[in-house]
């Protein structure tokens, strides 16, 4: 407690103005002294309120209240004694009167609960000890209720008191905190010195790991973040609580309980001290106001209060809304204060080993430890089981890209950051310079992160966390703590947006028919990840006000979108989304859905079926990140009507077609300036009039130049080889460790299963394929780009991968090799192995089903896969489509959560057959077989 709130002249002059008001010497009856101390109350009250109101700190009017209860109990107990000796003679036994939880650490706010307990010796016979017990419930407890005070009361002996913590967590906490108000100073230290044996004697792990439980399950009833709307001071996250349990935690595993010795015994350092204390005296004064205005107790901080909390705390200015977002950003950023620091002091305390007298020390044990676990290193960092840390302290200062890229690595690695990391983290924000904001690599991995759908939101939240998300984005930096005004908004503008990503990453993993089909259409997109841009920046404008929001995010993104290097086409739709990302809602708010008007209007609205696709899942994503109460099926039937006829109406517009000529041409330029391989004109250009105009709309000239020079080398090997069949492929083959995987390219003569024959050599080489990227020129020239990764994650490491691969190609392409036989093999050695891995990801459930149609206006047979991934899966797919006689024209494979999610566009190898229908049942009920959980066990 500080000095100034200890110093005995204030509980000096509080004694004299209970003593000129009470009169206790005075002969009164319980009945006429009531008054009096009705009286004395209020007046202390009023005195406080006055304090308060003048400036007066949190701990210090807390401080105050508890010592005005003292003297009043102090006054009660004196006055209880004598009627007890009038009663029945002199006091037979000791007692003790205690103050337990926020009243025994003296941080009463003005209504807070005054809990209390009489403790008396061991032994005492009841014939003893009822006639106290009475007089004291009749002198003091009815007293106390009577004036208007909230009052918990035990009555214990010391034994009672700790067989009772021995079974309720509560009490052995409120305990922790007990101080003596009044009685004998004797039985409170024997009571102290056997309470804290009993301490000393329990087991501190079992202790910190209920501690731990019980935060995890309150922080999880309140939504588990700082940001809502409507705050619980006391309980919610970041609130009062947490600070209470890092003392708790502190007193039972190293015999302290104050944030002072915890700097002492470097479990925190002096600025975390000091930034814990101004939080914790912030919230108490925003307690202590909260209480005075409500005239009763209350941790509530609702919307209807917040104005009248914010002016009367000091925050003048004259626009409420102003006023309000500046006092709630301030209680925001100490909220979060107290719960970060608070979680790193949990961390801190629960790896202490019963040996040692630090953290660090333990931490120490703790690495010498992990060095006996396999580790894997990988650009800087180690990774032990499916736990992330450095391999130096200098790890960012080497290379601050790292600071993104760490974060890309753990995504894709589904590994969680070691508790050092975080740290290390924190300390080296100020590496985040603009410099490092337009680092290409650093770009690169954030926007890798972004694609990996579904698994977007935990990544984002924790960079948030850790301050890197608003250091990297400062355009985000606007809505952190941000308060919106609108009544059905629960959280603030920056933890609403990390709900709408959530929410996304719900979209492409739920199997709910009414939020799958938003998955459907996203995955008509040619890139579904974008949304996840869009809706990190739909709401950013609300950072310059909320007024005109949706106009300012544009102005505020596009220099963004430039920056992280969105294409001008992508940038395009991006904007538009951002622009009007409430106006799907507003039409099926507004007009008639069954008007066909309606759609014909929405459709000039936007335009083309893509943006309409987007715009359709943001608008789902945006209003259940608000609430998710706020979306209910009445909505969600309008929402789905407007879209459907509005892509009926747009699907048969050509809205785009120029806008992608134009695109193909400007690319067909760049492609020619960096032509250093001196390919001929006329070669580039039959490239470009040989490949479907989709490869050039999503393509980089990066790319296709690279495709380009991969065909021309084939084309030359092709010129010198004996025969098309001994055509060894081309294979490009690179790292890129801002995503964490490998990229490889294979161009090759068309042939017949070409697609199967990869995958299986893939399998062989033991590399996962994350997806595929399959196109075939109009001359049998085959593009196929495979994105692949260990089988841990992270770029391909096994530097024999690539051999095997190429090996198996060969032999499969050349050989006419099987390869399902070995592939079948390290499938059942995989599963052999499986009781060895401890730390598994766990696969979404999700039941298998494939789904075959044609797309008549496109003139395509789709075949979509939904299954749980297994080793040899992409292979058995491919090898039965080509096995009844379809060509893969297109592929987009992705593995999501442990679930393989495949599409293939097929055609018949004889194109002037027009009736398939028998050949897709036949291929519907082979892939039906192939994915049957049992299929490749059976096989194998």
């Amino acid at each position: 407690m500080p000095e100034e709130l200890t110093s005995s002249e204030t509980l000096t002059a509080l004694r004299q103005r209970a003593e000129a008001i009470l009169r206790p010497d005075d002969r009164l009856t319980k009945d006429e002294r009531l008054p009096l101390f009705k009286a004395f109350l209020a007046q202390e009250h009023e005195r406080l309120f006055r304090a308060h109101r003048a400036g007066g700190s949190g701990l210090q009017i807390a401080h105050e209240r508890s010592l005005v209860i003292d003297v009043i109990l102090e006054t009660l107990e004196r006055l209880a004694n004598q009627a007890y000796e009038a009663l029945h003679g002199p006091l037979p036994i000791q007692t003790a009167l205690l103050a337990l939880g926020g009243y025994g650490r003296a941080e009463l706010c003005p209504y807070s609960d005054v809990d209390l307990m009489f403790l008396f010796p061991q032994g005492v016979k009841p014939k003893v000890l009822e006639p106290v017990q009475q007089v004291y419930t009749d002198e003091i407890l009815y007293p106390l209720w009577n004036m208007g005070l909230k009052i918990g009361h035990s009555t214990r002996t010391i034994k009672e008191a700790i067989d009772e913590a021995k079974v309720d967590m509560s009490t052995k906490n409120a305990l922790l905190e007990a101080r003596l108000v009044t009685g004998s100073a004797g039985l409170f230290q024997v009571f102290t010195q056997a309470y804290g044996n009993f301490c000393r004697g329990e087991s501190p792990h079992e202790y910190i790991k209920a501690r731990l439980l019980d935060q995890a399950s309150r922080r999880e009833k309140y939504g588990n973040t700082v940001f809502l709307q409507e705050p619980e001071i006391k309980n919610g996250v970041g609130g009062l609580r947490d600070y209470h349990n890092i003392l708790w935690m502190a007193r039972i595993r190293l015999n302290v309980g104050t944030l002072d010795e915890l700097v002492t015994r470097q479990y925190l350092e002096p600025h975390e001290r000091d930034a814990l204390h101004a939080a914790y005296d912030f919230l108490l004064r925003t307690r202590n106001e909260l209480h005075f205005i409500s005239n009763h107790a209350t941790d509530l901080l609702d919307l209807e209060k917040q104005p009248a909390v914010a002016l009367n705390l000091g925050y003048l200015q004259e626009n409420i809304f102003r006023r309000v977002e500046v006092f709630m950003r301030e209680y925001y950023q100490h909220a979060q204060a107290i719960y970060q620091l608070s979680a790193i002091l949990e961390r801190r305390l629960a790896i202490v080993g019963e040996e040692t007298s630090s953290w660090t020390s333990s931490i120490k044990s703790f690495l010498s430890a992990r060095k006996q676990t396999r580790q894997k290193r990988i650009d800087g960092f180690i990774v032990t089981g499916q736990t992330l840390t450095h391999e130096t302290p200098q790890v960012f200062t080497q290379d601050p890209a790292r600071l993104i890229r760490v974060f890309r690595l753990a995504q894709q690695m589904s590994a969680t950051l070691d508790f050092e990391l975080t740290l290390l983290i924190r300390s080296h924000l100020g590496l985040i310079t603009p410099q490092l904001q337009n680092d290409p690599h650093a770009i690169r991995s954030f926007l890798a992160i972004l694609q990996d759908l579904g698994q977007v939101h935990p990544t984002l939240a924790q960079m948030h966390e850790l301050g890197v998300l608003a250091r990297f984005i400062p355009e985000f930096n606007g809505l952190t703590c941000l308060v919106q005004h609108e009544y059905y908004h629960r959280y603030t503008a920056d933890i609403h947006t990390l709900n709408t990503i959530k929410e996304l990453d719900g979209v492409f993993s739920s199997q709910d028919p009414a939020v799958k089909i938003f998955d459907h259409e996203l995955r008509k997109t040619a890139q579904p990840w974008l949304l996840y841009l869009m809706l990190l920046l739909h709401d950013i404008g609300k950072g310059a006000g909320i007024e005109n929001h949706a106009e300012n995010g544009v102005k505020m993104s596009r220099p963004l979108l430039n920056r992280l290097g969105i294409e001008p086409k992508d940038q395009e739709t991006i904007l538009f989304n951002i622009q009007n990302h409430l106006e799907m809602a507003r039409f099926w708010q507004r007009y008639d859905v069954d008007d066909p008007s309606t759609a014909v209007s929405f459709a000039k609205v936007v335009g083309d079926p893509e943006t309409l696709r987007y715009l359709f899942a943001l608008t789902y994503c945006d209003a259940r990140g608000t609430a998710a109460s706020i979306w209910n099926s009445y909505k969600n039937l309008l929402h789905q009507r407007l879209f459907t006829a509005t892509i009926e109406v747009l699907e048969g517009q050509e809205v785009a077609q120029t806008r992608h000529e134009e695109r193909k041409q400007t690319m067909l330029k760049e492609i020619q300036a960096l032509n250093q391989a001196g390919i001929a004109e006329e070669e580039i250009e039959a490239h470009f009039n040989l490949l479907p105009e989709r490869y050039f709309v999503h393509g980089s000239p990066q790319e296709v130049y690279l495709h380009l020079c991969m065909v021309n080398k084939l084309l030359n090997n092709i010129a010198a080889a004996e025969s098309i069949g001994s055509l060894v492929p081309v294979i490009d083959w690179q790292d890129d460790r801002d995503q964490a995987l490998t990229v490889v390219n294979v161009v090759t003569w068309d042939r017949a299963g070409l697609f199967f024959r990869l995958a299986g050599a893939f399998t062989m080489a033991g590399v996962n394929i994350l997806s595929v990227k399959a196109i075939s020129r109009t001359d049998h020239i085959a593009i196929d780009t495979f994105l692949v990764c260990d089988p841990g994650g992270g770029p391909v490491q096994n530097p024999k991968a690539r051999e095997i691969f190429e090996q198996a190609v060969k032999d499969s392409l050349l050989h006419n090799k099987d390869l399902l036989p070995e592939i079948l093999e390290q499938a059942r050695k995989h599963r052999a192995m499986a009781y060895l891995r401890t730390q598994d990801r766990l696969s979404a459930t999700l039941p298998p089903s494939i789904d075959i149609y044609q797309e008549l206006t496109a003139r395509r047979t789709i075949v979509e896969v939904q299954a749980s991934d297994q080793i040899g899966l992409l292979y058995l797919l491919t090898k039965a489509i080509s096995d009844h006689n379809f060509d893969i024209t297109f592929a987009r494979i992705s593995t999501e959560r442990g679930v393989a999610i495949d599409t293939f566009h097929v055609q018949n190898v004889n194109p002037g057959e027009t009736d398939n229908t028998a050949q897709l049942f036949s291929l519907r009920d082979s892939l039906n077989k192939i994915v049957t959980p049992e299929s490749l066990q059976a096989a194998g």
